[in-house]
């Protein structure tokens, strides 16, 4: 690494945010400065634990903080926009948990602000920076999978017993995890959208959002590229096991997602006899990729009892790589994965998705700023 300058963190949020609090104290370019919680009692329980002692029970108070360089948010997805849009102006470079906003107006306010600012915004998404996610980027890019002719993601999850602002979500509001890894994978952004809306949800889950689908579906055309994506959501009554998943086909190799947690996904090669082409693939850690004290974190979850941690190391392995990332585009040495056009983007193919289904299946044209 070519600098030694450690920025000042500070973490919003620590149910899921108090999962990053070790790496950045690990990190060679992080310092974990502060911790920010409405509730003071689980505050200071936090802070005791891993030793923080700068804390704030008011975010507003955290960033007037001079000493605070970069703001990390954990916080529901409600407040995601209004916090972003307050720490770029205050000068603080921004990380946040997905998705980037709720509503296309506010992705436009964070894109501009993120500019005005000049400071660093990228949106905390996982799936992009997972063991799987890597392993098919490098594939892709030593031309084994071939011609990429069209890419497939799934996220289905059973959210009953969630926190307050879950029941009844639009499961495409929620779709960042399976949209992601498509269009990073071809590196543009989705230009336009048509979904469906499938089955039906429990009517005191409808009231909430006036969203009555268990499903969502839709298949996005992919700018200055001849692929489309589909994806899949669901949220409420619907049985599956959780998956965050994607497909990737190609003219010589496609790669699938296995269908259970814990067994292996398939590459699949073009030109082999039937019985041959299909073939089980161990997916190699990534720790490499990062500076040698936060490796560890690839592969050990901090806190098993977190709901979405079935993959180990926390959603594939990621939140390292995600920490290291920020880090390095504060400091000037590599562009954010994904910047705020890209998070925008990626959040308003959702957005743009359940429009689309609330209007029977209607083309929705993403909008660029």
């Amino acid at each position: 690494m070519a600098s030694d300058k450690k920025i000042r963190v500070a973490i919003v949020g620590l149910g899921f945010g108090a999962e990053f609090i070790p790496i950045y104290q690990n990190h060679p370019n992080a310092e974990m400065y502060a911790i920010c919680r409405r509730s003071r009692k689980e505050l200071d329980e936090c802070g005791e634990k891993f030793g923080v002692k700068v804390r704030y029970t008011d975010f507003n108070e955290l960033i007037k903080d001079p000493n605070v360089d970069a703001v990390h948010i954990n916080s529901p997805i409600p407040d995601h926009a209004a916090q972003s849009l307050a720490a770029l102006r205050a000068g603080k470079h921004v990380a946040c948990t997905v998705p980037m906003a709720t509503t296309i107006e506010e992705c436009k306010a964070i894109v501009e602000e993120q500019r005005r600012s000049g400071k660093v915004y990228m949106m905390m998404e996982t799936v992009v920076y997972s063991r799987e996610f890597l392993y098919v980027k490098e594939l892709a890019d030593r031309g084994e999978l071939g011609r990429i002719q069209f890419l497939r993601g799934s996220h289905q999850q059973d959210m009953e017993g969630w926190p307050d602002y879950w029941p009844g979500l639009p499961p495409m509001h929620y779709a960042t995890h399976c949209v992601s890894p498509c269009l990073a994978l071809l590196e543009k952004h989705a230009e336009s959208v048509v979904c469906h809306g499938s089955g039906r949800i429990r009517d005191e889950l409808m009231s909430r959002y006036n969203s009555p689908f268990a499903v969502e579906t839709a298949t996005f055309k992919i700018k200055d590229s001849d692929v489309v994506a589909e994806v899949t959501r669901s949220l409420f009554d619907t049985a599956r096991q959780y998956r965050e998943s994607f497909d990737v086909y190609g003219s010589k190799k496609s790669f699938e997602w296995q269908q259970i947690a814990d067994e292996d996904p398939v590459i699949h090669t073009r030109g082999l006899p039937e019985p041959e082409i299909p073939k089980r693939v161990k997916v190699p850690d990534y720790a490499h990729l990062l500076p040698e004290p936060i490796r560890k974190f690839t592969g050990s979850v901090q806190d098993p009892e977190h709901l979405s941690f079935v993959q180990g190391g926390g959603h594939g392995g990621s939140h390292p790589h995600l920490a290291h990332n920020w880090l390095l585009a504060i400091l000037g040495e590599k562009p954010p994965m994904p910047d705020a056009e890209t998070s925008a983007n990626w959040t308003m193919v959702g957005i743009c998705a359940h429009e689309s289904a609330m209007k029977g299946g209607e083309r929705i044209v993403i909008p660029t700023f």
